[in-house]
């Protein structure tokens, strides 16, 4: 069995807060669960990582949770946030607290490689 959840978000549409809402659960279950859970923010999700960006997203109109509430809650169940290096170019360095390092293809490829580490894409 793998030992660690690495939870790559790149694709997603920011302007559909929707798409983030399933890799930001899977990561606080199985945070919660007691599995080592890494999300990285790369390509178009790394403007997740910069100050005020996710908390202006809401699931819906009338939520009372943002984005970033959900980040939050995924940091306090234990998950490991890091951003893409590159992503600084695009949106710049005012990152958040949570996020614990920044990394670059490197990493991401090595860990997509090891065997005991479980990738999942959005």
């Amino acid at each position: 069995m793998a030992d660690k959840l690495l939870i790559v978000i790149a694709n997603v549409d920011t302007a559909r807060p929707a798409e983030l809402l399933p890799p930001l659960l899977q990561a606080t279950v199985a945070a919660a669960m007691e599995y080592e859970v890494e999300v990285l923010f790369t390509g178009q999700a790394g403007q997740l990582a910069m100050k005020g960006e996710a908390e202006k997203l809401m699931l819906q109109e009338d939520d009372e949770k943002s984005i970033y509430d959900h980040i939050k809650q995924a940091r306090e169940a234990g998950v490991v946030f890091k951003v893409c290096t590159p992503a600084l170019k695009f949106w710049g360095e005012n990152i958040i607290p949570e996020i614990d390092e920044t990394v670059g293809g490197a990493y991401i490829i090595n860990e997509a490689m090891d065997d005991s580490v479980v990738t999942f894409t959005y």
